[in-house]
């Protein structure tokens, strides 16, 4: 079955058509890590997810590339500006290596609770100075770069058709640019790939150049690791709408100029994440919310967040309110409940109902026709054991740990309705197994099965039946 993305280079849905019949190369952008992902950040790498996930179910093996910028992302997008890590590493009292550290831990344990699947490859912007050295160095033998007191920049006059992922009249563009001013930039969207250290002090983060002690621009950092572990072109970079125009424009610029070829096939790109009212969350205006503050904290299953972002299509913008976020865990539980009441047979997925789901995944990542299918599917007439079959190959994609949550849920329920007397005996057989105890957690679960309730131990734990 064909598969459709839109591609924002052409602004229209496009016939994927990987590089290799089998092999797909994925970059996507990730975070700089001076600060938590907030929620708005976290709908963009679940509708990266989104599309990984889709291509495993088409069969494609990824190799999927994802960046962690710990140095070069400024205050401003313009080149401006000062250090977001180091800034806040000054704030905090803490190393710029212990700021970054800290949150790339926790901007990986996001991704675990929302149940995504990591990059096949993790590079830091730090562990690949050289590579972007050497891009640098490409591009000045080609003469697209110039000198200022403040770095070296690439001419932007110099790369024809510059505009091409905006679709932005040039005059739009460097309006956008003269924000930021700098008076010896000679055209306002040139953008810094090397910028120096300021004289006179040094930064936690800064490396020799042939052009000076500085740091790389954090638009080249892309750039140098896609072409390292991707290849001069590859078939898919994604990000949010916010990095068409700057970033993602400067990495077409830059990558092509460099190597002489077309820097990426289809680009992708997910809508932002609002408050209520249509104001998109972000640092930048302190309106944001984490994964811990807004789920973890207040109860809340994290994965009711990806049940949500499941509903709206990644294209559209997405409404957040305390409340929608409420409706969706209400939705996940009932969705879950659901899964209980089909037993633990798994049958045989039909066929139909498959080819109805990746007909809708495949129509650009369509997920809420592909939830539309899951619940007419469970709806229908078929066998709860060929239902759970399908639950199981529809979350392979969905991603909602569904026949996980089930099985936790059917624990629980059962546990509820024990006597007392059992509650305390599992318990306290539960603590022995935990501590490796298990001559006691033998004996236990004979007089378990002796009061009329068989114990199974499983991955999850134990599964509690009356006989």
């Amino acid at each position: 079955m064909d598969l459709y993305l839109y591609n924002t280079l052409s602004l229209k849905k496009e016939k994927f058509v990987p590089l290799s019949d089998s092999h797909v190369g994925v970059y996507t952008c990730g975070p700089t890590v001076y600060n938590f992902a907030h929620l708005g950040n976290l709908r963009t790498y679940l509708f990266e997810d989104f599309l990984v996930r889709t291509l495993i179910y088409n069969n494609y093996k990824l190799k999927r590339v994802m960046n962690i910028t710990d140095v070069g992302h400024l205050s401003g997008d313009m080149d401006m500006g000062e250090d977001k890590v180091e800034t806040k590493a000054a704030r905090e009292g803490r190393s710029a290596w212990d700021i970054a550290a800290y949150y790339t831990d926790a901007f990986q344990e996001d991704l675990e609770l929302l149940n995504i699947i990591p990059p096949d490859i993790w590079c830091r912007v730090t562990d690949h100075i050289n590579e972007q050295i050497n891009l640098i160095k490409t591009l000045e033998t080609k003469g697209y770069t110039y000198s200022t007191s403040d770095g070296i920049y690439f001419d932007t006059s110099k790369f024809p058709d510059y505009n091409r992922l905006s679709h932005l009249d040039l005059d739009e563009l460097k309006e956008g640019a003269r924000v930021e001013k700098n008076i010896e930039k000679k055209n306002p969207t040139d953008f810094a790939i090397w910028k120096f250290s300021p004289a006179g002090s040094k930064r936690q983060m800064e490396w020799s150049s042939p052009w000076g002690v500085g740091f790389p621009g954090w638009h080249l950092e892309c750039s140098a690791m896609s072409l390292k572990y991707l290849g001069e072109t590859f078939d898919i970079h994604c990000g949010g709408v916010d990095h068409i125009n700057i970033h993602h424009t400067n990495e077409i610029a830059q990558s092509e100029a460099a190597t002489g070829k077309k820097y990426v096939n289809y680009w992708l790109h997910g809508a932002f994440l609002n408050i209520i009212g249509g104001k998109k969350m972000a640092k930048s205006d302190d309106n944001f919310l984490t994964l811990d503050k807004a789920l973890t904290k207040k109860g809340i299953n994290p994965l009711a967040y990806r049940f949500a972002a499941l509903q709206v299509h990644y294209r559209k913008p997405m409404e957040y309110s305390e409340a929608s976020l409420l409706q969706a865990e209400k939705g996940l539980a009932a969705l879950v409940l659901q899964v209980v009441g089909l037993g633990e047979t798994i049958g045989k997925v039909d066929e139909v109902f498959r080819s109805d789901f990746q007909a809708a995944i495949n129509e650009d990542l369509n997920m809420p026709q592909a939830l539309a299918v899951l619940f007419k599917m469970l709806k229908s007439d078929l066998a709860d054991s060929d239902k759970l079959a399908g639950v199981k190959n529809f979350d392979q994609v969905l991603g909602l740990s569904l026949i996980i949550q089930a099985k936790d849920l059917s624990i629980e329920l059962e546990e509820e309705s024990l006597p007392e007397r059992i509650q305390f005996l599992i318990e306290k057989r539960r603590v022995a197994r935990d501590e490796k105890n298990w001559s006691l957690a033998d004996s236990l679960r004979v007089e378990i099965n002796e009061a009329g309730y068989l114990v199974e131990d499983n991955s999850d734990g134990q599964i509690i039946k009356k006989k």
